[in-house]
This record gives structure tokens, C-alpha cells and sequence, in this order.
């Protein structure tokens, strides 16, 4: 007589299959973490890059010594650290000379392809749009007005301390009332936006246009973008999928 096994009896041996909804959202998914503002660079991230910087560290350096700190910082140079030092009238001379290598990049102004969109994507989110630059108050005037779009805050070079330091960031956190990471920087330098953002506690993320920060030589530099894009354009896609857009 054959032996007649409940399906009761069998499931004790028998591994079920596993239902869809756990198949398909894991219990140690962890939920997204909520961004309540993005904080741009201005020059190279919302504006064409229009400055010769590597023209004007040599003329503020001089050939030598700017070939010397480039090697030995392969991030960058930085370049208002290093004349904070000097004897007053070479520090007069050199604010001269970056002021005038500023003002020619104004003359050529234009804003970033994607940049309007990005800002039209934020406030359809009602997602809070901040600014630091180490560019002068004037050419952040002229920006916003010119291209008709506003941040609030907007912080220029005469704010002190200016990026890499954390103070500008955290200062606009304050002033949102909302934590460092709830916060993303986005802007095109490492040594910059990037260090100021990491060590203010936030979210990260580098506008790499042509692909110069895949090289190797930036393999080891301290701080690394939480994300890297070649565009603005693609930036609202990486927000979506990574966080909760709460304003």
C-alpha cells in the first residue's frame, strides 16, 4: 500500500519558494537618504569654463614655481591659499592679476548646457539651490542676472573661510536649518568642491566633462565625489534614483 504524504508533512522538508514581495525588496534594503538642497560651484560647473587658470597661476607664480606646486598637488592649486602669506605688495599684485584674468572670463559668460534645466528640475522638486564660488561678488551678480536664475545663498570669495574649507557649506546648512547630509555639493573640482563638501559632511558630486579625473594620477587624492558626471543633463537621473527629494 503506497505511503500517502500530506502537503504539511512534505513542507517541513521542502523549502517554499520565496514570495514575490521578498524576492524582490530584500529586508536589509536600506531606504534613501532624503536631500533637502543642492549647493553649486559657479566657474566650470554653471558657467562655460572661461578662465585660463593654469595662464593665470603662471602669471601669479611664475613659470618655475607654478610647474613645482602643480607637481607636488595633483588635485590643483590653490592658488588664494598660497598668496594669503605673502608680504602685502606681491599679494596686491597677484589679487590684481587674478581679478583681471576674472574680469575677461566675464566678457565671455555664458551658462552651462543643462544648467537652466537642472534648476527649473529643483523647484519642480521644491528642492532648496545654493552657491559658493572663489570668484568675486561682481561675477556672481552678473551671473544670476544675466541668466535670470537665482541662489540662495550665494556665496562669493569674500566670505571667509572660502572651499576647500567646510565654512561656506555649513554656513548655508545653518542658514536652511537642514544637516550636511542632507545636502549634495556639485561642482567640477576635486581639491575644491569636492573636499569642501566631503568635509562638511555632505553628499558629493564632480562634473567631469572630458574624463581628466579617470587618470591615474588622481588615483589617491584624499577625497573622492560620492557620484561623477560628464553633464548636468544627467544629474536630476542621479538624484532620483539616490535619494528621497524632500524639501
Amino acid at each position: 500500500m503506497p505511503l500517502l504524504l500530506s502537503r504539511a508533512f512534505l513542507s517541513l522538508f521542502v523549502p517554499s519558494k520565496p514570495s514575490f514581495s521578498m524576492a524582490l525588496f530584500p529586508s536589509n534594503c536600506s531606504p534613501k537618504a532624503r536631500l533637502r538642497g543642492v549647493v553649486f560651484d559657479m566657474d566650470g560647473t554653471l558657467t562655460v569654463p572661461a578662465i585660463d587658470f593654469a595662464a593665470m597661476y603662471r602669471a601669479v607664480l611664475g613659470d618655475d614655481e607654478y610647474r613645482r606646486i602643480k607637481s607636488e598637488n595633483p588635485s590643483g592649486i590653490d592658488i588664494l591659499h598660497l598668496i594669503e602669506d605673502w608680504n602685502p605688495e606681491k599679494q596686491r599684485i597677484a589679487y590684481e592679476t587674478i581679478a583681471d584674468y576674472e574680469r575677461q572670463g566675464l566678457d565671455r559668460l555664458q551658462i552651462m548646457p543643462g544648467a537652466a534645466e537642472l534648476c527649473g528640475f529643483l523647484d519642480s522638486k521644491k528642492i532648496r539651490r545654493g552657491l559658493i564660488t572663489r570668484n568675486v561678488k561682481m561675477a556672481v551678480d552678473i551671473f544670476q542676472k544675466r541668466f535670470g536664475i537665482a541662489f540662495s545663498p550665494a556665496l562669493s570669495r569674500e566670505f571667509r573661510p572660502y572651499k576647500p574649507d567646510p565654512a561656506p557649506l555649513l554656513h548655508i546648512c545653518s542658514g536652511w536649518g537642514v544637516q550636511p547630509n542632507e545636502v549634495i555639493m556639485v561642482g567640477d573640482s576635486l581639491k575644491d568642491d569636492v573636499a569642501c563638501g566631503k568635509r562638511a559632511g555632505g553628499f558629493t558630486c564632480l562634473l567631469d566633462q572630458t574624463g581628466r579625473y579617470d587618470s591615474p594620477v588622481y588615483a589617491n587624492v584624499e577625497f573622492k565625489p560620492d557620484y561623477k558626471v560628464t553633464s548636468l543633463a544627467e544629474i536630476p537621473s542621479v538624484l532620483e534614483a539616490n535619494f528621497e527629494l524632500s524639501p
